[in-house]
């Protein structure tokens, strides 16, 4: 990443702000389909971390942490509208993901992290597919770097519980998990 280009948009350099934006689109889009799953809400959750960026990006304090900044934000933002859909989600539902998904791979990425509870599909999506380390995510989420180790682990454990069985019994382990959710 261009150092010069985070400095112009710390000094409100509006292009050089929407480039920014332009090479994390993709990387903002992944965290969130992770954390909430509705393309309506990783929208308003993407728009809310692009807005909030441009707002505070006078607090950034090294540039090079540019990146882990806006991950924090965008999290925040996704939890704040996975709790207000919390509200109107009764126990026993969950919302489904968007049907936009047509490739066989990303049909199976998505179940497979549906069968994982937030905590580790969140940590699971910052290591395994943005690659942060293990320390920069324990920065991210404000937890320990062993809670973060915990969590992937546990996330392996259950992926091979879930890839262990048959079909039926897939979505019986995720039923089940879905509702230690909630």
């Amino acid at each position: 990443m261009d150092q010069e280009i985070i400095y112009k948009a710390k000094k409100h350099d509006k292009e050089a702000f929407a480039e920014l934006m332009r090479q994390h689109k993709m990387s903002m889009y992944k965290v969130a389909k992770a954390i909430l799953g509705n393309e309506e809400d990783i929208a308003d959750a993407m728009q809310d971390t692009i807005l909030d960026c441009w707002e505070k990006i006078h607090t950034l304090r090294k540039p090079e942490y540019f990146k882990t900044w806006m991950t924090r934000i965008l999290i925040n933002n996704c939890k704040a509208i996975y709790n207000e859909n919390a509200k109107w989600v009764l126990n026993d539902e969950i919302p489904e993901s968007g049907t936009e998904d047509t490739e066989y791979a990303n049909i199976e990425w998505l179940d497979m992290m549906n069968c994982l509870n937030e905590k580790q599909r969140i940590v699971v999506e910052l290591y395994y597919v943005e690659r942060f380390k293990v320390r920069e995510i324990a920065e991210i989420l404000h937890i320990g770097q062993s809670a973060v180790k915990g969590r992937l682990q546990a996330a392996r454990k259950n992926l091979e519980t879930y890839y262990g069985v048959g079909t039926y019994e897939r979505k019986i382990i995720c039923s089940k998990e879905r509702k230690e959710i909630l």
